[in-house]
């Protein structure tokens, strides 16, 4: 085999097209990762991982690529990242107020999403159709365009009392897919959910939550040779060198015939990647 490249990896960009187009960030270099599908590829874990911020050491990987210092005081790891109803920046508590107008203080997008059957998920609008490619959706749709972190935290739990909020990863990967019509289960939620909505509507103006009634969903082609049958888990930690011929890529996960591996997982490990 050749080696292709080494150093640190992030998450796999990716670009919507026919079929997704992925890229793996290795070091300083940029592999492209659909050229190497149904090659035998080998990516080997050299031990070391640095985190992804301040560049230290670090035996354990924290909230994918951060040391423990880093997880315990960047506002990108609190816990209002995973559950954004919990938003505390108009407490005064948030861990670094610049980030959190940066980020947090920015049309976000609530939509429907068909990875394993239907979800309810958020996103910010400058992460679209990012966020819909790495959950490895076939089916996206947004609903609803809200101004803040929070307010979008809060409709989603509301639609999730009626609609999941998690993928199913091992039914997306043997693509255990029902193509839906996302349409008509967004009209269904506004109908069902209609009393909360109009609740926030009337709390944060209309202007603030804005419902998309003619947003038309897309479709998502990943670029698969073979989905598993079986879904096995690969996992640098106990085994540092992976080695397969690469079937496919879904989400963040590359396909082998040996198994698949969740590269975002991963972020941060020093990695040889060969094919």
């Amino acid at each position: 085999m050749q080696q292709l490249a080494y150093g640190a990896i992030k998450k796999m960009r990716a670009e919507l097209a026919d079929e997704v187009k992925y890229f793996l960030p290795v070091g300083d270099q940029e592999v492209s990762m659909n050229e190497l599908i149904g090659k035998p590829i080998s990516l080997v874990y050299q031990g070391q991982i640095n985190c992804t911020h301040c560049g230290r050491k670090t035996n354990k990987s924290f909230n994918q690529g951060y040391c423990y210092p880093c997880f315990k005081k960047l506002p990108q790891c609190d816990q209002c990242i995973v559950k954004p109803e919990l938003c505390h920046y108009h407490e005064g508590t948030c861990r670094d107020s610049g980030w959190g107008e940066q980020f947090c203080f920015q049309d976000h997008y609530v939509y429907l999403a068909n990875s394993s059957g239907v979800k309810v998920g958020i996103t910010r609008g400058t992460q679209i159709p990012t966020r819909w490619i790495d959950q490895g959706a076939v089916q996206a749709l947004p609903i609803l365009k809200v101004s803040t972190r929070l307010q979008s935290g809060k409709v989603e739990r509301l639609l999730g009392e009626h609609v999941a909020d998690k993928t199913n990863w091992r039914k997306m990967l043997k693509n255990e897919v029902d193509i839906l019509d996302l349409a008509s289960i967004r009209d269904q939620l506004f109908s069902t959910c209609n009393e909360g909505l109009l609740a926030l509507e009337k709390e944060y103006g209309l202007e603030a939550i804005q419902r998309l009634n003619n947003a038309e969903a897309i479709d998502i082609n990943f670029p698969v040779l073979n989905y598993p049958v079986k879904v096995s888990s690969l996992n640098f930690d106990k085994t540092p060198e992976v080695a397969g011929v690469l079937q496919g890529i879904k989400g963040q996960y590359l396909i082998l015939d040996t198994g698949v591996i969740n590269m975002r997982k991963f972020t941060a490990y020093q990695v040889q990647i060969s094919a």
